[in-house]
Order: C-alpha cells, then sequence, then structure tokens
C-alpha cells in the first residue's frame, strides 16, 4: 500500500550504480564511442533512476536532476550565459561547445579537446569551484556587464517529456535564478551579477511556461542561497523573482527547496514567497522546523528534509517518528511531504551492491536506495501506523544500539593519547623567518623553485596493474616490481624536466584519502560507493565508523625508495586529517573535531617518522580546508579554530630545517586568509589558474609571511598551457607576492590527466620559471 504522505528525493544521482557515465563520457572524449550512443546511456541512466525511484516507494520523482557534467552549467547553458570565447553565437548549444566550457580545448593540432572538429579552439575551461561546502565541484558562471540571457536549451522540457513517455509524472528541478547569479562572476568587479536579474527572468519564465504547457503541475526551484548570510539586495531580489513567477503563472506549483543549513534569519523572507511548497534540511538544522511550524501558513506543503541526503548512516526511523508525528496531526497529511535533507547526489547508489563490507558496519548504513526504503517507510508509519512497518522499525533500532555498543567503534587507548595532547604539540620550534632562513642554507634554491603537487598520471597500464593485483592474477612481488619500476622511470623524467623538488609519483595509491584510511584503524571501504566530484571524476569516500589510529608506517618506504633514486629533494607526500575528515562520510557520534584530531595523531605519527627516515620536506595536503567552512560567517571561527589546530598538531613535530608544504585547490580562501596563515607552513600550493590568480588578491592587502606555489597549469582541463600563458600568470603573482616567496606548480596532482598532456606543460611551466629567473 502506498503512502498518502508524498515521498520525494529531491535529486538522485546521475553516474549511475557502477558508473555507467563515467564509462561513457570518457569513451566519448577518446572518439571510441559517438554522441548517439552517449545519448543513449545518458537515457538509460535516466529511465533506470526513474524506475528505481518507483519501486522504493517514492512519489514525487525528480526529472532534470541529470547532467553529462554539471547541472550549474546546464544553467549557464540553458539561459545562453555562454562567454564569447567559447564560438556560440545563438541556437542550440552543441554538446562539443558544452564539454568545452566544462574542460578546455586545446586547439593547438585542428581540432577541440571537446571532440568538436571546427570550433572552440585554444578556449580554458570556465572556473571550477565547491558547489557550498560539499566536495562536489561546479563550474562557475561568467557574466559580463550588459549580459544578455536567451533561451538556449530546452533541457528541462525535454527530460519532462522523455519521462511522460516512459510513463512517469516527474518533478522537474531548476537551480534558482537568485542562486544562479550568486554562484556566478563577473570580470569586471564593479559588476554585481545580481543586477542581471530582470534580464534573467523572462528566460526563466520562458521554462517555466513550457513546462506548465506539457502538464507539470509542481517544479522544484533550489535556491539554497536562502541558508546563507544574505543581505536586503539578495532578499529583494528573491521576492521580485517569485512574486513574478506567481504573477505569471498563477496555477503552477513551486517547491522552493532549501538545503545544507537553517533558513535563520532569512525564514521570514522564505515564507513569505508566494510559492506552494517550502523543503527544509532537518538533518543540518533540525532545529529550524519549530520556528517554521509556528510561522508557515496553513496551505503551505512543507517538505521535511528528514533523512540525512550527505552521510550514509542508517536513521533513528523511532526517533524520526516520535517527532514528526506531532507535526503530521497538526498539518494533515496533504501538506506534509518527506525527503532527504537535499539531493541524493551526495550518497552512493545502493548498499546491495557492496558483498565484501564488514556485516557488522554494512548493518550501520543506507546508501541512496536504501534511504528511500527509509523514507517510505517514515511515510507508512505517519499515514497507516506503526505497526504497518514495524520488522523495519525494529530492524533500525537494533541496528543502532548495536553500532553504539560495538567494540569496532570505541579505543580507549586512542582516548587517552587525545586527552593528553598539549598546546605546544600545537607549535613549530621557531618562528617562520627563522626556519626560513635555515632552510634556504639547506636546498639552496633559485628563485621560483618548481615541483609539483603530488601524483602522475594513473594510466591504463597502472590502472590494469592494480586490479590485477586485487584480482590475484598479479603477485605482491609483481605488482611492487610493476610500481617501482614506474615511480624510478617517473623520477628519471622528472630530472631531466628540470625540476627543483621531485615527488614519486604515487602509483600505489588509489586515493589520496582511501590510501590512508586504508592504513588507519576505523575505517570501511566499499566497491561501489562512487559519489559524483564533478564531470566524469567520481570518489569513493571511506566510512568512519571508529576512533581513529595508525598502527605502523603508511608511506616511509616508498619514499625512502624514491629518494634512492635522486641526488634532488624528494617530498614525503601525505593527506591532512582534515581532508581525510571532509572528504571521508564522518560518523555522527562524536564532533568532528574530536575525529579529526584523532586523525592529525595518526598523520603526526607519519610525519615524524618520515622525518626520521631523512625526508628534508613533507607535504601535508590540505586540499578541503576551505570545503568544510560553515556556510554561516557567524560559524566559522569555531570550525577554522579547531581544523588549524589539527593540522599543526599533526605537522608541528618536526624540526626547523624540515620544510613543511601544504596544498589546498579549488577553494577561494580570500576571506579566511588570516586563518590559512595560521597554519604556519613554509609553502602552500594553491589553485589560481582558472582564476587567472584572482585568489591571490587577498595578498595585496595580507602581507602573507611564509612562501607560496600558485598554480600555473590547470590540470582539470586536457588543454596545455604554453610557456607564455603560465608566465603572465606569474606576472600576475609578483604583483602580489615578492619573489622570494613564490613557488611554481600545477594547480593541482595529475593522475587524472595523461603523459602526453602533462611532459609539455610541466617543460612549459619549467622554461616559464627560468624565463622569470632570467629577468630578475
Amino acid at each position: 500500500m502506498s503512502s498518502s504522505i508524498k515521498i520525494a528525493t529531491l535529486g538522485t544521482p546521475r553516474i549511475g550504480p557502477r558508473r555507467e557515465l563515467k564509462t561513457a563520457l570518457e569513451a566519448y572524449w577518446a572518439h571510441r564511442i559517438g554522441e548517439k550512443e552517449l545519448r543513449e546511456t545518458a537515457a538509460r541512466l535516466r529511465a533506470d533512476n526513474w524506475a528505481r525511484q518507483k519501486a522504493a516507494g517514492v512519489t514525487v520523482i525528480p526529472s532534470n536532476d541529470f547532467s553529462f557534467y554539471d547541472h550549474v552549467l546546464d544553467t549557464s547553458v540553458m539561459v545562453g550565459a555562454i562567454p564569447e570565447t567559447y564560438g556560440w553565437k545563438t541556437g542550440g548549444v552543441t554538446l562539443g561547445t558544452y564539454f568545452a566550457m566544462a574542460r578546455g580545448s586545446q586547439g593547438a593540432d585542428g581540432e577541440g579537446a571537446c571532440g568538436c572538429p571546427h570550433a572552440n579552439h585554444g578556449a580554458p575551461a570556465q572556473e571550477m569551484t565547491k558547489w557550498f561546502d560539499t566536495n562536489y565541484h561546479y563550474m562557475v558562471p561568467e557574466f559580463t556587464a550588459g549580459q544578455r540571457f536567451t533561451l538556449a536549451s530546452l533541457k528541462a522540457v525535454d527530460e519532462y517529456r522523455e519521462a511522460q513517455h516512459l510513463g512517469y509524472e516527474t518533478r522537474p528541478v531548476l537551480l534558482g535564478p537568485v542562486t544562479f547569479l550568486k554562484l556566478g562572476k563577473s570580470k569586471d568587479p564593479a559588476l554585481d551579477p545580481l543586477t542581471l536579474l530582470d534580464a534573467l527572468l523572462p528566460v526563466y519564465l520562458d521554462v517555466l511556461r513550457r513546462l506548465a504547457a506539457n502538464g507539470a503541475e509542481w517544479v522544484q526551484i533550489d535556491e539554497p542561497c536562502l541558508v546563507l548570510d544574505l543581505d536586503a539586495a539578495e532578499r529583494d531580489a528573491l521576492k521580485k523573482t517569485y512574486r513574478r513567477f506567481a504573477d505569471a503563472l498563477p496555477s503552477l506549483k513551486i517547491m522552493l527547496a532549501t538545503y545544507f543549513g537553517a533558513l535563520g534569519d532569512n525564514l521570514d523572507t522564505a515564507l513569505s514567497l508566494p510559492v506552494a511548497g517550502l523543503h527544509l534540511d532537518l538533518s543540518r538544522a533540525p532545529q529550524q522546523l519549530d520556528d517554521v511550524l509556528a510561522k508557515a501558513p496553513p496551505g503551505l506543503v512543507l517538505s521535511l528534509g528528514v533523512i540525512d541526503g550527505r552521510n550514509v548512516w542508517r536513521a533513528d526511523l523511532a526517533a524520526i517518528l516520535d517527532r514528526l508525528e506531532p507535526v503530521v496531526a497538526k498539518r494533515g497529511t496533504d501538506h506534509i511531504q518527506l525527503a532527504p535533507s537535499c539531493s541524493l547526489l551526495h550518497t552512493p547508489v545502493d548498499l546491495e551492491l557492496e558483498r565484501d563490507l564488514d556485516a557488522d558496519v554494512k548493518s550501520w548504513l543506507a546508501f541512496g536506495v536504501q534511504k528511500m526504503g527509509e523514507l517510505s517507510a517514515l511515510g507508512r508509519a505517519l499515514s497507516e501506523g506503526r505497526a504497518t512497518v514495524a520488522p523495519a522499525l525494529e530492524a533500525a533500532s537494533a541496528a543502532l544500539a548495536a553500532r553504539r555498543a560495538s567494540p569496532k567503534v570505541h579505543d580507549a587507548a586512542v582516548r587517552q593519547r587525545l586527552a593528553a595532547v598539549t598546546p605546544q604539540m600545537a607549535l613549530r620550534r621557531a618562528p617562520y623567518a627563522e626556519r626560513a632562513a635555515v632552510q634556504r642554507r639547506r636546498f639552496g634554491f633559485p628563485l621560483f623553485p618548481t615541483t609539483t603537487i603530488g601524483s602522475f598520471p594513473q594510466t591504463a597500464e597502472v590502472r590494469k596493474a592494480r586490479a590485477a593485483h586485487a584480482k590475484g592474477a598479479l603477485t605482491d612481488a609483481e605488482y611492487d616490481s610493476f610500481l617501482r619500476e614506474e615511480t624510478a622511470r617517473t623520477i628519471r623524467w622528472q630530472e631531466v624536466a628540470g625540476l627543483d623538488v621531485l615527488v614519486h609519483g604515487e602509483f600505489e595509491r588509489n586515493d589520496m584519502v582511501q590510501y590512508f584510511g586504508e592504513k588507519l584503524s576505523g575505517f570501511a571501504f566499499t566497491k561501489n560507493g562512487w559519489v559524483q566530484s564533478y564531470g566524469s571524476r567520481c570518489v569513493r569516500p571511506p566510512i568512519l565508523y571508529g576512533d581513529v589510529s595508525r598502527p605502523e608506517p603508511m608511506t616511509v618506504g616508498w619514499w625512502h625508495f624514491a629518494q634512492s633514486q635522486t641526488d634532488r629533494p624528494m617530498k614525503g607526500m601525505l593527506t591532512g586529517p582534515v581532508t581525510i575528515l571532509n572528504w571521508s562520510f564522518v560518523r555522527d557520534d562524536v564532533a568532528r573535531s574530536v575525529a579529526c584530531r584523532q586523525i592529525a595523531l595518526a598523520i603526526r605519527d607519519e610525519v615524524a617518522d618520515l622525518e626520521k627516515a631523512g625526508a628534508p620536506m613533507i607535504q601535508i595536503d590540505e586540499a578541503a580546508l576551505r570545503e568544510g567552512l560553515p556556510l554561516r560567517r557567524a560559524d566559522w571561527k569555531t570550525y577554522l579554530d579547531w581544523a588549524i589546530n589539527a593540522f599543526r598538531l599533526a605537522s608541528s613535530g618536526v624540526a626547523n630545517e624540515t620544510q613543511i608544504h601544504t596544498h589546498m585547490c579549488y577553494s577561494e580562501f580570500n576571506d579566511i586568509i588570516d586563518a590559512i596563515a595560521a597554519m604556519d607552513a613554509d609553502v602552500i600550493s594553491i589553485e589560481t589558474s582558472r582564476s587567472k590568480m584572482e585568489l591571490l588578491d587577498a595578498f595585496r592587502s595580507f602581507k602573507y609571511p611564509n612562501e607560496i606555489g600558485p598554480g600555473v597549469y590547470d590540470i582539470h582541463s586536457p588543454r596545455v598551457p604554453g610557456v607564455l600563458e603560465m608566465t603572465a600568470l606569474l606576472k600576475l603573482a609578483r604583483e602580489r607576492l615578492s619573489d622570494r616567496q613564490l613557488w611554481v606548480n600545477p594547480d593541482c596532482g595529475l593522475k587524472t590527466r595523461r603523459w602526453e598532456e602533462v611532459r609539455p606543460a610541466l617543460e612549459n611551466m619549467v622554461a616559464a620559471a627560468k624565463a622569470l629567473r632570467s629577468a630578475s
């Protein structure tokens, strides 16, 4: 029996249970399949998603939540916000143009990286950054003064009609216009994107009219900006937008979706908007429900995000029912919908694909399909009584009790060690100025020393060998020999290319977080727990379920082998505690700060062992530091205090002559530059190439004391930047920083790129550094 309370998902994973979209995209980019085959794969994935939701009891099924690359990019294309560099003038937008915006295009040999043989040659990709505080990346919309918008894609309408044809009545999903403008940027610093709202709204209205004309009764419009700090102009923009929608289309019902936090001081604004429904994230912000109930008009449909859409833990169904039963009794089943806190884009597809996961840990988890089942059970219990789903409630309660009591979760020694940490353990032995003098004498680098971030291409041969080893077709000794040959070859190439500081390439590592999690206690791993990071890039976040410790050294052997192959400095490569935390599915039974400090102590042990083995410099990547920043400024200090302390706890036990590096990628941190400086890393490398060094603007007024490597090579695009392009970026960096501070490096690790791209790009990078030295 289906529930009279409607069950929604807001959105589902696009990639497929076994990353079918990734496989198809990469085959298309490599010209192994054509556009027809790619679109057929996409259609199958959409059909499967709709069928999967219906089978799980979902009654409000979304459409237009699929994307070939990114839903924000889809919105830019929908409204014709396509920069001139991509060659589009009017009419439909080709996949060639779309992928050029996402990935850039080379153009040097007459063919774009997008696979388009005619246009977009030599165009860089659009800037990319993190979607709110997640590890999902979106393509930043780019606006110009006098920006004209035009309907350039009917994707939202086409996919709604596609679902109709298959027998599914869906609720189309659109990214809201105010959030879209807030996510965008202009190269003209004087242009406030919000001033473009009047020009943008007619395109949205056109799309909404077409959806209504094709039978859509409801449309979901996502405005997650409502959980941010908004000023009066932004609130007025929201009021103007939804009044225009209501006036033009009074019969179309809008479900306004907010997520990733509480409405807070935007609650009155949200409730004043003429919409039919409002979605609330009650996982991140359960406390807001009472305020909403007290103020919401009786006819407003409340979509209650009671299941965590960003983590993998099984829900406490009985406790949720205790909270919801009075709400349903007051508002009635017609004015309540149940949903995850946000789109299920951020969770793996199906736990049942995990055959080898520890049975206890598996019993504590729920992936996308299971979360739909939890929502369905809650809906039935609220509509028909708890007795109708008694087995599901009992199983959930038993799993929760078992997890709380499990010895796999609790380690007294770890907690005792954490309690013994002193403030001095998070301090270097001398201030940076003294350390820098010692390190310059030790290394004797020229101006603009060159290095890379850590990884080198994980080629088909590397992936094949890893898979063969995992299946037992390659012995440990054979696999080790293969990895040593790859490492030695890469080191020799770096020497020939002229890099000043080398890395070993990380061929033994499957992922920068998973590799360490597999060697630490308290983590579990999946085989098919994939989550989209951007485009075809997917990750399998580790599941941090218990107390963390390091049983034995994790990287020392590989560093020692690599250093034995060269006389040049070889960096030890580690992932930092904050990044391991933020890129994992984290236990919810202790504070995140506690889990992070446990990881920091484990990394501290590894740093000490690397230094003891002779490592002259150790890089501790904190790529996800900015990503974990709370969305409300009032909450920043608490997070930054414990996050920065965790990095310093991991990194500060070394001698003055040991150089500590860190890396942060695709995160805007101009507004937290004080905290970045407080990390006290000797050298920090950051992404700056796509933003054309914009991220360094903070250094015009803030006198950053330590050394910094602003990225000059966008590794998320297949295009190879030239020497002049890199030199121009470095000249921009020199306007903000002194020559003595500057290092030269790519934006990020190179594992996803091909050697055919990496070799010329790094050779150009070294040439750019040498050109600046000779001109200095």
